[in-house]
């Protein structure tokens, strides 16, 4: 029933979890034609400009959790959507970039002035280091998160913040909706992991970034926001 299932696809998603972290994730990933049988349609919510005005509110409480860290700089957003983050990032003095694989929204987005990639991350070079990369409900749709967050290190300069949200596996509603059976993430197409916040922690740490503020997203149901901060690794 999900709005872009294709009957060429399988009918049924199947979900594993590690015996030793709990971490939750699919049996297998799509292939490169499987992907381009999802992508070549898109949610309205995630068309560029939907709904500008309401999601200019929650995009402005989203660039304002930033601000403490960074004020200024390249504004990278993986995975942009509807644009509203970028623009809204512009809006308070930050350089906006995006990347997405939908080729409808990068050509829409480059028709609006701001620079848009067709890339993931891990293809991704730019003309500077940045000072704030988003990975707004992003990491969960990636096969292997890990080489996500090591592209966003090596394209972060130092000190640089990493906004991060995604479903959180690890609270009461979570668990509601389990029993319920109305959890929607359990059948969402598009999705290959769902972390908990105490994974979500671990593999940043790993990764060389220091989470500062924990919050609530705003973008969809039960989902969490992390603030983190590229560390300086100093090695003997």
């Amino acid at each position: 029933m999900h709005r872009l299932y294709n009957s060429q696809l399988q009918p049924t998603i199947q979900w594993n979890k590690c015996s030793e972290c709990n971490h939750i994730f699919t049996e297998g990933y799509y292939t490169d034609e499987a992907c381009g049988i999802i992508f070549s349609k898109t949610h309205d919510n995630q068309k560029v400009g939907a709904d500008i005005e309401k999601n200019r509110l929650i995009s402005s409480r989203m660039v304002e959790k930033v601000l403490p860290y960074t004020s200024e700089g390249l504004w990278l957003d993986v995975g942009f959507g509807n644009g509203s983050l970028l623009f809204t990032a512009q809006e308070y003095g930050f350089t906006p970039v995006g990347t997405d694989l939908r080729p409808d929204n990068v050509r829409m987005l480059n028709s609006l002035g701001v620079e848009a990639h067709q890339k993931n991350i891990t293809e991704l070079e730019l003309r500077e280091e940045c000072s704030v990369i988003s990975m707004a409900d992003v990491l969960e749709h990636i096969p292997y998160p890990t080489e996500s967050l090591l592209a966003a290190s090596k394209l972060l300069r130092s000190g640089g913040v990493l906004l991060i949200s995604m479903p959180n596996s690890e609270n009461i509603l979570w668990e509601t909706m389990n029993r319920q059976n109305s959890n929607p993430y359990w059948g969402e197409l598009e999705h290959y992991h769902n972390f908990s916040r105490t994974r979500l922690y671990s593999l940043l740490s790993e990764y060389g970034f220091k989470p500062r503020r924990y919050g609530i997203s705003e973008r969809y149901r039960v989902c969490m926001e992390v603030v983190a901060q590229k560390e300086d690794r100093v090695t003997a």
